[in-house]
């Protein structure tokens, strides 16, 4: 399975994006879904989670600002990323648990990452 993550772009301090994630085939569930982002020069940090089974927890630096959501038809997950500031500026990756197969164990797969740049 591949994550296809999407969105990213520049974007101008107070505008908003939002970011994609998909896996390249069908599969069974999600269990875990989580976003991460690398800002320039500086390690890879945790963003956002949620789970299937209910309830998001955020990062204080994107509290109240950031929304992680999914399209369970479409197994679809999403960031909405609202007020942002050129702090924001990263490369965002989608972190995903999934289960392949009903039978499947469950496994983690990463996204290949979409920049996104907040400036004036």
């Amino acid at each position: 399975v591949q994550l296809q993550a999407s969105g990213g772009g520049l974007v101008q301090p107070g505008g908003s994006l939002r970011l994609s994630c998909a896996p390249s085939e069908d599969i069974f569930s999600i269990n875990v879904m989580s976003w991460y982002c690398q800002p320039p020069g500086k390690q890879r940090e945790w963003v956002a989670t949620r789970l299937s089974a209910g309830g998001s927890n955020y990062a204080d630096s994107v509290k109240g600002r950031f929304t992680i959501s999914r399209d369970n038809a479409k197994n679809m997950v999403y960031l909405e990323m609202n007020t942002l500031k050129p702090e924001d500026t990263a490369v965002y990756y989608c972190d995903l648990v999934l289960r392949r197969t009903s039978g499947g164990r469950l496994r983690e797969y990463w996204g290949q990452g979409t920049q996104v740049t907040v400036s004036s």
